[in-house]
């Protein structure tokens, strides 16, 4: 039966419906109201159908808030509330940004400048299509957009310009390259709020589970040493794993010149972008001195790129990625915050608690960072994963002792980097693995060493900066 079939759907809808119903007629846990737990009971529901997809994954929120509203276990003004919170909006207005890398082709520039410079050899270009990824993260909340719609079609190119098509001369160098941009691209995205989705949703997770408040200049200063190791180590680590056959690409620079060549001088419209982006990474950098809320920041620099033509009017509302974040975010946003305030959140930590034996929380911690990366085998999208077990698993490491704000980054950075592990945990993935230049063993061995790695990086070098910085 084809995955996508009427059929198919119907039997993962009515399986989610199920299980609603069962945790809704389940005898209400002591110490919660009925409330609360019809609340988790829709909550779970979602939850289910985001990892089951019988429906896009709007339209299964939109579905989420509908149950709530009807059987008033929410008002309407909690249901609404997430569409009102200002990082929903932040997250909206980036992907305004990532349009604007894309449309105005600012984004293939900083690429083919950086291969011109330093691509001449394998470990020199794949540096340079990491850097650009760098680059261009802060402004790209969508990875898909960024690795997939931006770089791919610059490192597809340049593995064929080099000889290297799937098959026979898959190895010459376009596996290296396939495989060290999607592990880098893994560990832009943890380096800032920003640079994927649903990392602003767990910021507001963390807000409203513990109260801890995540900007985006703490963020970006806690993943900068380990995610710069992290960036160093990835092609030479790959160089071994995968080596490529051509240790010296000359053919690359001259690629890139051409490719500039036919673009021709800077635009209007890049120098806006360019402009914007850089002026808004600046406001961001520096929130905690010059107090400007960030959405404000990206909404006035949303205004910039459209009137220097960056971005048109219909750019804006063709961007079904961003109206579509809205919807799913802030639905989620609201619910989680719902449950937090019903006091569910409350309760489960302590229900968890009350388990636990007492020990050091730095194990707990390591057991919970371990159990939560492995186990995205499970799940084809980040935020399915990060719905379904952020909290609860934040919340399991919190009551060992563990500090919130701690817990809260550490797992964020690991919702990032943990779909190493398969060709399907992240919308990248099957598009370098579909690309046909590694098999889905070497992909999975590949992918399981690289996220030990991560593991021994974030949790080793990273451990050590975040209590420099003072975060434990």
């Amino acid at each position: 039966m084809e995955k996508g079939s009427v059929s198919a759907r119907l039997s993962r809808g009515l399986l989610v419906l199920a299980v609603v119903v069962i945790l809704w007629l389940l005898p209400v846990p002591a110490k919660l109201t009925p409330v609360s737990w019809h609340l988790f009971a829709i909550f779970a529901g979602v939850i289910l159908g985001l990892i089951l997809q019988p429906l896009p994954m709007g339209a299964i929120v939109i579905l989420g808030l509908s149950v709530a509203a009807i059987t008033r276990v929410l008002a309407p003004a909690d249901i609404l509330s997430g569409f009102a919170n200002t990082v929903v909006w932040l997250i909206v207005s980036a992907f305004m940004f990532a349009r604007g890398f894309i449309r105005t082709g600012l984004g293939r520039r900083i690429a083919y400048t950086l291969i011109k410079a330093f691509g001449g050899t394998s470990l020199g270009l794949a540096y340079s299509v990491l850097v650009s990824d760098l680059v261009i993260s802060p402004a790209t909340p969508s990875n898909t957009a960024r690795g997939g719609g931006i770089i791919f079609p610059i490192v597809r190119s340049l593995a064929e310009a080099l000889g290297s098509k799937p098959g026979s001369t898959a190895d010459k160098i376009g596996s290296f390259l396939m495989l060290s941009e999607f592990h880098g691209n893994l560990i832009t995205s943890a380096m800032f709020i920003t640079a994927c989705a649903p990392n602003t949703f767990m910021t507001q997770l963390a807000q409203k589970t513990f109260n801890v408040n995540i900007t985006w200049g703490l963020w970006a200063l806690a993943a900068l040493v380990p995610g710069v190791v992290g960036l160093l180590l990835v092609p030479m680590l790959i160089y071994r794993l995968s080596p490529p056959e051509v240790k010296r690409s000359p053919e690359a620079p001259k690629l890139a010149q051409a490719e500039l060549q036919k673009m021709g001088p800077m635009t209007t419209a890049e120098k806006v972008m360019l402009f914007v982006f850089l002026a808004t990474l600046l406001l961001w950098a520096t929130g905690q001195w010059n107090k400007l809320d960030a959405t404000m920041v990206a909404f006035a620099g949303v205004s910039l790129m459209l009137i220097g033509g960056a971005v048109t009017w219909d750019d804006v509302l063709g961007e079904k990625g961003a109206w579509d974040a809205l919807i799913w975010f802030g639905g989620l946003t609201s619910l989680a915050g719902a449950l937090a305030k019903v006091g569910f959140i409350k309760w489960f930590a302590d229900f968890i608690a009350a388990g636990l034996p007492r020990g050091s929380w730095v194990a707990a911690l390591v057991i919970v960072v371990l159990v939560y990366t492995y186990s995205h085998y499970l799940f084809a999208t980040i935020t399915a994963h990060v719905t379904a077990m952020y909290v609860p698993f934040a919340t399991i490491a919190v009551a060992t002792g563990a500090s919130p704000l701690l817990t809260s980054l550490i797992l964020a950075f690991f919702s990032n980097l943990m779909p190493a592990l398969t060709h399907y945990g992240t919308g990248p993935a099957p598009i370098y693995f579909g690309a046909g230049y590694v098999s889905q063993s070497k992909w999975w061995k590949i992918g399981f060493l690289m996220a030990l790695v991560s593991v021994v990086i974030w949790l080793g070098i990273g451990s050590l900066w975040w209590k420099v910085i003072g975060l434990w």
